[in-house]
């Protein structure tokens, strides 16, 4: 390609790109490139491309590099975009094709944003879900079956047994050589229903003594002294003398 027709195409670049084209020589160009799309909310990202004109452009494939500069693009990604301009110059040849470079460049770095904008999404959705579930699980409980309720039963009583022993351990610290017999005798009694539970003979050992205190009453005798008793006043008699 002639000087001339080269500087024709950096004409038409410079008149589009007038803030983004550095001209670097009279055969090398930088472009800054920025998504055509971009998304909100989403790291934004930008490369720098820079284009080396062959002798026999536009027949051959220019020269050019990718550099990114705001965002972050792993080797991969920048080696892919570059595969793709190559396809992309190579579908051009035999013409101008560096605003279409560029323009393919653009439109890439949007899918890549958007493509990142998805996978917040479902990583956001994947994080919510599973909050979900670990507050239903939390709520939900465990089902509980005899084995495991058995299970539970025998280290409750356990840890409730360390427990009052251990309160009242705390509680003798506190009492005198005295207070502690004390407190140990009457805290040793049985009650009442452990006694009964140890001698059940208890029970109808009071029947007994209640059947032998017993006094048995004839109310008919009762009856019958009361009527007497009420005849005697009928029949009162007064002396002449009064």
């Amino acid at each position: 390609m002639s000087a001339e027709v080269l500087a024709e195409e950096f004409e038409v670049l410079e008149s589009i790109y007038p803030t983004e084209l550095t001209k670097l020589s009279e055969r090398e160009i930088r472009i800054d490139v920025e998504p055509d799309d971009p998304v909100e909310g989403v790291e934004p990202l930008a490369l720098v491309l820079d284009v080396e004109y062959t002798d026999e452009y536009p027949d051959t494939l220019p020269k050019f590099t990718l550099e990114a500069t705001q965002g972050e693009l792993d080797e991969a990604e920048i080696d892919h975009l570059h595969d793709e301009l190559q396809k992309v110059g190579e579908e051009n040849l035999g013409m101008a094709m560096t605003f279409t470079l560029v323009a393919h460049l653009r439109e890439r770095l949007s899918g890549l944003m958007h493509e990142r904008e998805e996978r917040k999404r479902r990583d956001e959705a994947e994080k919510e879900r599973r909050a979900l579930e670990a507050e239903e699980a939390r709520t939900r409980g465990t089902p509980v079956t005899v084995e495991s309720f058995k299970a539970w039963k025998i280290k409750f009583d356990k840890e409730m047994a360390t427990k009052r022993a251990h309160e009242e351990e705390e509680k003798l610290k506190g009492l005198s050589l005295k207070e502690r017999e004390e407190y140990r005798k009457t805290h040793t009694r049985l009650s009442g229903r452990q006694l009964f539970e140890r001698d059940r003979s208890l029970g109808t050992l009071d029947e007994d003594v209640g059947d032998e205190d017993a006094v048995s009453v004839d109310i008919t005798q009762y009856d019958r002294t009361a009527r007497e008793e009420e005849n005697d006043e009928d029949h009162v008699t007064f002396s002449d003398s009064d």
